[in-house]
């Protein structure tokens, strides 16, 4: 019998020297738990888990199934397309340029002879627009970025809808659209801001325009001229005021006066002037207002007062005065900043001068070094910058004119008069032939470049 004491024994904890061991017992040497004979090694045993469950049936595998999201699909793709196919975008064009090199600078005076480069339509353009190297053209529905010097046309921005005009405005172009609304009115709702340059958008709005509007541009504000309704947007085209008949007015006590219809409009820095025609005054009254009041629904009115006449039009204004012809008076009166009467001046001209209003409400001028120029319709009569008080006048004129090559240029019958801003001598003479057209002319430039507005046209000279 073998001896208990001894390493040999067979209930010892270890066995012989060099022989098989056994591992402490262990829950896992229970019964049902895989078991591991295997040779002892310094790796665990894989673990083999238990069998799971079997795959359950997915809910959404029957044919019906399959039918209802393949309808669901093809119902997203029909809406997908019958969203573009009546969205503004499907209606766009869009072809955008890199930006153009810089033109030559303009020569050192006006040069004594002008040769056309180039035409082309531009219907929507009251007065040339030009940008640096570019002189932007709308006609139709397009408006193009052509090369000032070769008229090339290097982008375009067209759309589906007919162009109400335009302009521009703090380095940008602004193109404002004719849209039929859902009630079938008319308007020119469709605003969009455009990089002169490459012809990218910088910015787009819908707005209340009235058919035949124009902008008037402020430092950091544009306001669309019309009958009933004025709308004065930021550099942004944000909305920053309305002033008139508001569709869809909510609080007719906001607006000081509804029932007037308006005849002409200027704008200066933070302001906006109108002449209005109201039923309950004896005569065509001036107002002034903010053009970025605290609230965009209820205007800041300044000053209001009721003029000495009927068929007025605000020919200019700035911070300090307000210039008004009463044509019935033969007089051009200055307001001060409140609307007070601070001067007036006997106008001399032929009777159809100021027999209308102004095209689109606004009277064409032109911005000199040191005076204001304002086109009557026969001549061309020079305003002081500070407060409006007239200098001198040139007769038998085609336009307001534009400085060119540092002196200022007005259009005459068969050329240009260059014109000496402090007395209104003349400088010298320029012969353009303009063909058959016999009209209006509006002056613009840019770098070696005149631009003339022949109605429909627009003009390049150097």
């Amino acid at each position: 019998m073998a001896d208990p004491s001894s390493p040999t024994g067979t209930d010892s904890t270890f066995g012989n020297a060099g022989g098989r061991h056994r591992r402490p017992a262990s829950p896992e040497s229970s019964p049902g738990y895989p078991q591991d004979d295997t040779q002892d090694t310094d790796e665990l045993p894989a673990f083999r888990p238990p069998a799971g469950r079997p795959a359950r049936r997915s809910p959404w595998s029957t044919g019906r199934d399959r039918v209802a999201v393949a309808l669901v699909v093809l119902g997203c793709v029909l809406l997908a397309g019958t969203v573009w196919a009546f969205s503004d975008q499907r209606g766009t064009v869009q072809q955008n340029a890199e930006p153009p090199p810089p033109l030559p600078a303009a020569p050192a005076s006006v040069p004594g002879t002008l040769t056309e480069m180039w035409r082309a339509p531009s219907s929507a353009t009251p007065v040339p627009v030009a940008e640096g190297a570019t002189v932007v053209t709308g006609d139709g529905g397009e408006v193009a970025g052509r090369d000032a010097l070769t008229g090339q046309v290097r982008w375009r921005y067209g759309r589906d809808l007919p162009l109400c005009t335009v302009a521009p405005a703090w380095n940008r172009v602004l193109a404002v659209y004719s849209k039929t609304g859902a009630a079938g009115a008319t308007g020119c709702s469709e605003v969009t801001q455009l990089d002169p340059g490459t012809g990218g958008r910088t910015a787009q709005r819908n707005g209340d325009a009235e058919l035949g509007t124009r902008l008037v541009v402020g430092e950091r504000h544009v306001t669309t001229t019309g009958s009933r309704l004025l709308n004065t947007w930021r550099d942004d085209l944000v909305k920053s005021n309305e002033y008139g008949q508001v569709p869809a007015l909510v609080n007719p006590e906001k607006q000081p006066r509804t029932g007037c219809a308006f005849a002409s409009v200027a704008a200066t820095s933070g302001k906006v002037g109108v002449v209005e025609r109201c039923p309950e005054d004896p005569a065509d009254r001036l107002t002034v207002f903010k053009a970025a009041p605290d609230k965009s629904d209820k205007p800041e009115v300044e000053y209001s007062t009721v003029l000495a006449g009927g068929s007025a039009q605000l020919v200019a204004l700035t911070e300090k005065a307000a210039a008004v012809a009463l044509p019935e008076q033969s007089r051009l009166v200055i307001y001060d900043v409140e609307g007070r009467e601070r001067a007036a001046y006997p106008l001399d001209l032929p009777a159809g001068d100021l027999s209308e209003d102004p095209s689109g409400g606004v009277v064409p001028t032109a911005q000199g070094e040191a005076n204001i120029y304002w086109f009557t319709g026969s001549r061309t009569m020079a305003l002081a910058k500070d407060d409006l008080t007239p200098r001198w006048t040139v007769n038998n004129t085609l336009g307001a004119g534009t400085l060119f090559a540092g002196q200022f240029v007005v259009p005459i019958e068969g050329g240009l008069v260059v014109i000496d801003e402090a007395d209104g001598g003349t400088v010298r003479t320029i012969g353009v032939d303009r063909r058959e057209h016999s009209g209006p002319v509006a002056l613009s430039s840019t770098g070696p470049v005149l631009l003339e507005q022949r109605g429909d046209t627009v003009v390049a000279l150097r």
